[in-house]
């Protein structure tokens, strides 16, 4: 198949909102003509193409883009996310997990990917926003129980001050292949990412306790949050994204 022809194709079927038939069309070439041809067409399509494809995870099924896609494209891709104003952030945790706990993936390429570019560390924190309360206490006490001294947090200097702390929970301990594991791996693996990340869960908590957005709305600036109780009533509101048109 004419890779030109197949890029044009899929792109056209995502505008269409036929996803699935975007993801078939990319799985028959990578059936006929190899996982490094559908390589080569992923390298081609646009971020957004490829977030359209990965979004729609299916724990009953793996996604050939899924299982192919390259650290960079990831990347790239969850940068970008938040345009679909996903106040729930399913999609994306699904998504994240999906990808970054595959057989043959190495998480640390992905989040170090992640941490490479600007926007990384707000994507990360959306994907963390209702357990806002349980990294907290992971970075205060190196565990994710939120009885202890619930509600305290680090200061920043005191936060930078422990990224290079050594685990007091080992990794077998929390090998879920969901948050709790891509916190320690963050923590411990991408130090400079879960502290970035740690930031802007704070700025976002801050924002919504001031009531940003709650009262003034423009056609050109939609600033409304989730404001539902999440994580024993500490979840951190995502607020939805201010500047970018939603991708759907």
């Amino acid at each position: 198949m004419n890779h030109l022809a197949l890029i044009t194709k899929t792109q056209s079927l995502i505008a269409a909102g036929d996803i699935a038939g975007a993801e078939s069309a990319l799985t028959e070439l990578a059936d006929t003509e190899g996982d490094s041809a559908l390589m080569v067409v992923l390298d081609q399509l646009e971020p957004k193409d490829i977030l359209a494809v990965m979004r729609e995870y299916d724990p009953s099924r793996e996604s050939v883009v899924s299982l192919l896609v390259t650290p960079a494209q990831f990347a790239h891709a969850i940068v970008i996310e938040k345009r679909y104003k996903d106040l729930t952030h399913t999609h994306l945790r699904g998504m994240v997990n999906a990808i970054v706990f595959r057989e043959d993936a190495d998480p640390v390429a992905f989040l170090t990917a992640v941490g490479d570019l600007e926007g990384g560390s707000e994507a990360m924190a959306n994907y963390f926003a209702e357990k806002w309360a349980r990294i907290e206490s992971f970075a205060r006490s190196g565990n994710f129980d939120t009885d202890e001294e619930d509600g305290e947090m680090m200061s920043e200097s005191e936060l930078l001050a422990s990224a290079y702390l050594s685990p007091r929970v080992h990794l077998d301990e929390v090998a879920d292949q969901d948050w709790m594991e891509l916190a320690w791996r963050m923590r411990y693996e991408c130090p400079d990412l879960f502290t970035e990340t740690l930031l802007v869960l704070r700025a976002q908590a801050r924002a919504h306790n001031l009531g940003v957005g709650n009262e003034e709305e423009s056609d050109e600036e939609d600033t409304r949050v989730e404001t539902r109780d999440t994580d024993r009533g500490h979840g951190t509101p995502a607020a939805r994204d201010d500047e970018e048109e939603s991708a759907i």
